[in-house]
């Protein structure tokens, strides 16, 4: 886990706005993935949340940039999404995007979360 200090310097590079954004996701991921190790890459500009290491182990990942933070749900194509919330246009993962800390709250957004999960831990005991 990164200390907070790491983190701070880590989002220094970003507008206040996007910090903000970023800070309320971690407490937010942190409360939806109990128990998930937060892994800082600074060099991608991403912080990613697993289980396990490697890129196996990822659930979800907070994609920083300087408009916004983008909510990353790895294999979110195959996940029921009901409010339309994800965005992206890739065959396998899909994205929330965040523009302000209101953006957490949308419903349907922590279902989605929960069906991550749950979607990691049944991979993981179909392949573990």
């Amino acid at each position: 886990m990164p200390s907070a200090k790491d983190v701070e310097t880590f989002l220094a590079a970003y507008p206040p706005e996007v910090r903000d954004v970023a800070l309320a996701a971690r407490n937010l991921l942190g409360e939806a993935l109990p128990g998930a190790t937060e892994t800082l890459d600074e060099s991608a500009r991403i912080i990613g949340y697993s289980y396990t290491p490697g890129y196996k182990g990822v659930v979800c990942t907070l994609i920083l940039s300087r408009t916004g933070v983008k909510l990353g749900i790895v294999r979110g194509s195959e996940l029921p999404d009901p409010k339309r919330l994800m965005g992206g246009s890739g065959k396998v993962h899909r994205h929330v995007q965040l523009q302000s800390i209101a953006d957490l709250k949308r419903p349907g957004l922590k279902p989605l979360l929960k069906a991550a999960l749950a979607a990691w831990q049944e991979r993981n005991e179909v392949n573990g």
